[in-house]
């Protein structure tokens, strides 16, 4: 009966890279575009397991701001608008991703100031507009 015993235990090298740093992100292939990319002479391992956890941390931020629009707006479904209104609504998002274009996500609702003024008599009133956010 030889051979049918304990299992032994995976060797911790047999584990991604991914696993190893516990990233959803794949290390390996972002260790391979940074090579391919001819960005520096070296690129060191960790390079990559520092850069897949901050694109992994930036699209959980963007998907976290998303998914508060998507249920403030009743829906189930994260889409381009939602994405937008999300990163407009933050301000550190909105300063980072400030020149991006998201196709299919419009405009941000803005109202110009003077629209907003109704004048009576002698005296101006001003109506507050709730946020997009």
């Amino acid at each position: 009966m030889s051979g049918h015993g304990k299992r032994k235990a995976k060797p911790w090298s047999s584990r991604s890279q991914s696993k190893r740093a516990g990233l959803q992100f794949p290390v390996s292939r972002i260790h391979r575009y940074l090579k391919k990319g001819h960005y520096a002479v070296r690129i060191s391992p960790s390079a990559a397991v520092y850069l897949a956890s901050v694109l992994q941390y930036l699209s959980a931020e963007v998907l976290e701001a998303a998914g508060y629009v998507t249920q403030a707006k009743g829906y189930h479904r994260i889409m381009p608008r939602h994405i937008l209104l999300g990163i407009k609504c933050d301000d550190e998002l909105h300063k980072l991703f400030n020149h991006v274009t998201i196709p299919q996500g419009g405009v941000p609702p803005r109202i110009e100031k003077p629209l907003l003024t109704k004048k009576t008599n002698k005296k101006s009133v001003h109506r507050k507009r709730a946020a997009p956010c």
